[in-house]
């Protein structure tokens, strides 16, 4: 038992009581596990801005000429890639809670490193088409892992005021690899026919050997590991991320807190049934998962890829007919925009909120689309400046709120009983409807011109009631008192959103006797012997 005292400056030095990843502990080791998750979403935001400038370019049509001047092809061989990606999601979906975070970390980059090699090793007249559709489609299944696993480690590694932070470093960092894709494309466009297309779909191994390499040395999540039973790692990991000794008061109680929100969920041995996301109660899983799938839904139907895929083609088609050069540059100045927007939420995250960051989107995008539809009608390239001003607005607002947010919700708003599964529900939600707005964006441009952006428009209108009347806030909240807001709700029979504005914001201590308060642990949970027996190696390591 802990008696409160300091440990001596012996046992300071004493690694297996003062751990260190990668030599690093406290503040250091914190910012590289972030450095490395964050280059596993440029990588993502690479992947998907690198298709932008190639699939319409004349050296990839002649060298995959199933695609030259044939809409349906193009939107098929740039969104087999979200198919891939949804097919990893449902592979966390199954397996995630077993393999842990970092694991499936390793294996989407390294998945995602041989799905590139197969795309860039492509003959020409040798099924080089049907070779290139399953690359992208081995690219994106590792993409999938780790879309649906990055942003659940991070939470589960990061302190409570700056998750949200750091989460939408991520979710913003995908600009920033978009933008690399359309520059690097449009550099390309200068190079050698093989070239303008191989290289950069090639970089991005780049990336993928970062994230494998790394994530080699890095810490598993505190919070898998204690579903585990795997006690002793979990208090070197907690101590090791914070900087303290494993002995710490503070490290104990935030491994006493974990492992109450682990018992309450009835994630004891971290295998979750699929039925657990289907339930209510004070855990309010089923209504949880759905939040977080819904800001994905959200995001992908708002038409966000129908501008970052096809910004190019949009351009070239209505704006700047027959310029392709002028197209793909004007590509890479919204693609800048997109990157410089995309860091705003990183100052106001924790200070406007994730509801209020929402709503303006939703508004701001919404009102871009009118505008683009407006300008388009005339059909007079005067009027066509308008519309490319209205892309530029959309990208803004999307790069500064929807592009981080719903890969920041889901991470947060789910229990940790199913954090796992619920996460990969909202990943195979984003891919299998990004799968449909980029199959589609193409044909609706042929076809329905102006009123594509109609279309857009009115779907992001819908929004607003939705996450005005059932978005909770979360910011500033841990993840074990997100809980604590959805058992308020449920048991004082009131609102979501307004159990999340008269919760007071806890202290760990407070934690755990609210927890206590609303019967997480007496009424829900039957504490077996072996539960009793983790509890007690906490306390007595």
């Amino acid at each position: 038992m802990s008696t409160g005292m300091s440990p001596s400056r012996a046992s300071l030095n004493d690694r297996s009581k003062h751990p260190h990843f990668m030599g690093l502990t406290g503040r250091p080791l914190s910012l590289v596990v972030s450095i490395v998750a964050t280059t596993g979403f440029l990588l993502f935001g690479y992947d998907q801005g690198v298709m932008s400038g190639i699939i319409s370019a004349e050296p990839f049509n002649n060298y995959f000429p199933e695609t030259k001047n044939d809409s349906t092809w193009q939107g098929f061989v740039t969104a087999i890639y979200e198919i891939g990606c949804f097919l990893g999601a449902v592979f966390i979906l199954l397996v995630g809670d077993k393999l842990g975070r970092r694991k499936a970390i390793m294996i989407g980059g390294f998945v995602m490193i041989l799905g590139v090699i197969i795309q860039i090793t492509c003959i020409k007249g040798h099924n080089a088409t049907a070779q290139f559709i399953i690359g992208r489609t081995v690219t994106g299944f590792g993409n999938g892992v780790n879309t649906s696993t990055i942003p659940t480690y991070q939470a589960e590694c990061s302190r409570t005021t700056n998750r949200g932070l750091l989460i939408c470093i991520e979710g913003g960092i995908i600009a920033f690899g978009t933008l690399i894709a359309y520059w690097l494309d449009f550099g390309c466009t200068y190079a050698s026919a093989d070239i303008s297309w191989r290289l950069p779909i090639a970089f991005q191994i780049v990336f993928g050997l970062i994230v494998c390499i790394f994530m080699f040395w890095l810490p598993e999540s505190p919070r898998w590991l204690l579903t585990k039973d795997r006690t002793e790692e979990s208090m070197q990991v907690i101590a090791a991320l914070r900087g303290l000794h494993v002995d710490d008061d503070e490290t104990k109680l935030q491994a006493n807190i974990i492992m109450d929100s682990i018992r309450a969920s009835g994630h004891h041995g971290g295998n979750t049934p699929f039925s657990a996301l289907f339930t209510g109660g004070k855990t309010q899983h089923l209504r949880r998962m759905l939040l977080g799938a819904s800001a994905q839904l959200f995001q992908q139907i708002g038409g966000c890829n129908a501008v970052i895929y096809y910004f190019p083609i949009l351009f070239e088609t209505s704006i700047l007919p027959g310029q392709h050069t002028m197209s793909l540059l004007m590509g890479g100045v919204n693609m800048v925009v997109y990157a410089i927007f995309a860091t705003v939420s990183w100052f106001i995250i924790e200070r406007a909120g994730r509801r209020k960051l929402f709503l303006i989107g939703t508004v701001g995008q919404c009102l871009s689309m009118v505008l683009v539809m407006a300008c388009l009608i005339p059909n007079t390239p005067s009027a066509a400046k308008g519309a490319a001003v209205g892309l530029f607005t959309y990208i803004a607002f999307f790069g500064a709120t929807w592009l981080p947010l719903p890969w920041l919700y889901p991470a947060e708003i789910n229990p940790i009983k199913i954090r796992a599964k619920a996460n990969a529900v909202s990943t195979c939600t984003n891919w299998i409807f990004n799968f449909l707005i980029v199959m589609i964006t193409p044909i609706m441009i042929d076809h329905i011109k102006w009123a594509t952006y109609l279309v857009f428009a009115v779907i992001n209108a819908c929004f607003f009631p939705v996450i005005y009347f059932f978005y909770p806030e979360t910011r500033k909240r841990s993840l074990e008192e997100i809980d604590l807001i959805f058992a308020k709700g449920y048991l004082e029979d009131m609102t979501y959103v307004r159990a999340s504005k008269e919760l007071p914001f806890l202290s760990d201590a407070e934690i755990d006797a609210t927890a206590r308060q609303y019967g997480f642990l007496d009424d829900e949970i039957e504490v077996e012997d072996s539960e009793k027996n983790t509890e007690s190696r906490i306390v007595d390591l």
